[in-house]
C-alpha cells in the first residue's frame, strides 16, 4: 500500500478548508483516510496561523515511508517540528485566540431644529393711543 500525506478538501463553495491526512494513494481525494494529521484553512488572513500540524505523527508516517504531496511538503517545511516559521506560527495563533477589541459605537448626534421666526403682529397699541386722544 502506497501511503501519501495529502490534503482532503472540506468546507463549502468559495470557502475551502483542508485536513492534512495520511491516506492510501489509490483512494479518492476526499475519500477514506488512515489518519488525520492536521488542518489548513486558507481563509484566515494571518498566513502563519493557517496551518496546524501534528508534527510527531507526520514524522512517524514519513519514517515508515509515506510520501507527502508537493503542497503538504511546503507546509511541513514551514510548520513541522523543526519548521522555519514555527515561532511566527505560535505568535499568530496567540493573536488569533485573543478577543477582538471592538471600539465603542459612536453616540448618535442629536439634530436640534430651530423654530421658525414668528411674524410679529402690527402694534395695535399706538393706534389705541391715537384713538383715545
Amino acid at each position: 500500500m502506497a501511503v501519501r500525506i495529502r490534503m482532503k478538501r472540506l468546507g463549502r463553495k468559495h470557502r475551502p478548508f483542508f485536513r492534512i491526512c495520511a491516506t492510501d494513494s489509490r483512494r479518492p481525494r476526499d475519500g477514506q483516510v488512515i489518519e488525520e494529521l492536521g488542518t489548513y484553512d486558507p481563509m484566515i488572513t494571518d498566513t502563519d496561523a493557517r496551518a496546524l500540524l501534528n508534527g510527531d505523527r507526520i514524522q512517524y508516517w514519513i519514517g515508515v515511508g509515506a510520501q507527502p504531496s508537493d503542497k503538504v511538503k511546503v507546509l511541513i517545511r514551514k510548520y513541522g517540528l523543526n519548521g522555519t516559521h514555527v515561532p511566527a506560527q505560535q505568535a499568530a495563533r496567540e493573536r488569533l485566540a485573543m478577543p477582538k477589541v471592538v471600539p465603542p459605537a459612536p453616540k448618535p448626534v442629536e439634530i436640534v431644529k430651530k423654530a421658525a421666526p414668528v411674524a410679529e403682529a402690527p402694534a395695535e397699541a399706538p393706534a389705541e393711543e391715537t384713538a383715545a386722544e
